[in-house]
């Protein structure tokens, strides 16, 4: 009887609860926050899409070269968890705009740049704008997703991907003919994105106003020491599968095209393309990513995105032209189909702190991407970039070591308090 009405105790408690559950998706929000990652993403593929213009005006190395992308991407991860935990502590709806604001200011100073310490300069305040902006959008996405997080992911990180897909077109259609100037056409892009996270900042506000005791109740939650330690261990080794990841994107998508050039005597604009269908495919794979871990779990989508990677991965420095191109178009579709995948494991993990985990996990992703580029850039610099472009292909075989997270029926378990 005791145990019948304690069961019965623990159901009222337990039901008021899931309410937020049932909340229905705000579609419209999470178009126009995507819409503004398209936009924000687009002006970070800006810096690796005119970089070979730079090299070759300013006369960079290698390593000057991966150093930008660095001073970029660096920037965006170290300051993405500060401004997570912040907003986890003190939400702040107004600075989605003052972030986009930055933006501005850093695109407009990489057109006029005369030399190579502003061009560092102007991507620094890309880098701070992205860092503002990645935390605060994810838990705009999170509150506007209902019950449907997988697929509201989906669509905020879609806009991301489809906006670094962008960096071929650009250089093909922008920065080949104009040169480093083609960079000012985007100060419209970032002021276009101003005025909308203006009007999602509204909506947040007023979000923020209306379920204010809920989000109180999840930053007071405690958990166990023996489990802490558990979910500590699972977030550095999800860190360390997105730093096999971001190593491995930043082969493909920054000196990629340089051994296309190199290999098969093609010009930049078409070697460009290649990265291009790449990128594309992987916002595709970006976009089926929620809905296919949804139905196959979110633990077996991340291993297959980088074991089912390897193969294809191992065979591409032997490729020929033509099959080099196949092989982009199915590794970015498989690679990135884990991307929004990898935030919402990693707020299952530590549920109520949705700004510190995104900017944890998406800001790692920037970063460790940086680093990926300085020291492959080195290496390259040092050995050979073929050796290298063979070195980064086995990567994806970390993936084994997906088999060591715990499983979606082990995050449910947590999540209901076992």
């Amino acid at each position: 009887m005791s145990t019948s009405n304690d069961a019965s105790a623990s159901g009222q408690v337990l039901r008021p609860s899931l309410q937020p559950d049932v909340k229905p998706t705000v579609y419209k929000i999470l178009l126009a926050i995507s819409l503004v990652h398209l936009f924000n993403d687009t002006i970070q593929a800006i810096v690796p899409a005119i970089l070979p213009i730079f090299k070759d005006s300013m006369r960079l190395t290698y390593m000057q070269s991966g150093i930008i992308v660095f001073a970029l991407n660096m920037t965006s991860s170290v300051m993405q968890p500060v401004v997570g935990m912040f907003a986890d502590r003190r939400p702040t709806p107004i600075i989605l705009p003052i972030g986009m604001g930055f933006t501005f200011l850093g695109v407009l100073g990489l057109a006029l740049a005369p030399n190579y310490w502003l061009v560092l300069l102007s991507v620094l305040l890309i880098g701070l704008g992205s860092a503002v902006f990645h935390p605060e959008a994810s838990r705009v996405a999170n509150m506007a997703a209902g019950s449907r997080r997988g697929l509201a992911q989906s669509i905020f990180q879609v806009g991301g991907n489809s906006g670094q897909s962008l960096a071929s077109v650009m250089t093909a259609l922008v920065f080949a003919p104009l040169g480093q100037i083609g960079a000012i056409w985007f100060t419209l892009v970032a002021a276009f994105g101003i005025f909308v996270q203006g009007r999602i900042a509204k909506w947040y506000g007023n979000y923020l106003r209306t379920n204010e005791l809920a989000r109180k109740k999840n930053a007071a939650r405690t958990i166990s020491p023996e489990r802490k330690k558990k979910i500590t261990f699972a977030i550095y080794m999800l860190i360390f599968l997105v730093f096999a990841r971001s190593w491995y994107q930043s082969g493909i998508t920054i000196y990629y095209p340089f051994y296309l050039m190199d290999k098969f005597g093609i010009s930049l604009d078409k070697a460009q393309m290649y990265i291009f269908l790449y990128a594309a495919a992987g916002a595709v794979g970006t976009f089926m990513g929620g809905p296919l871990s949804d139905k196959f779990g979110r633990r077996n989508l991340l291993m297959f995105s980088l074991l089912g990677t390897a193969p294809l991965a191992l065979i591409l420095p032997y490729a020929n032209a033509f099959w080099a191109f196949v092989i982009l178009l199915f590794n970015g579709f498989i690679l990135l189909s884990s991307f929004s995948v990898t935030v919402v494991y990693a707020q299952d993990l530590i549920p109520g702190k949705v700004g510190t985990v995104s900017g944890l996990v998406t800001g790692l992703a920037f970063g460790l991407g940086a680093l990926g580029a300085v020291g492959l850039g080195g290496l390259i610099d040092k050995f050979d970039l073929g050796f290298v472009m063979q070195a980064v292909s086995f990567l994806p075989l970390l993936g084994v070591l997906t088999l060591l997270l715990p499983s979606d029926k082990t995050l449910k378990a947590w999540a209901d308090g076992q």
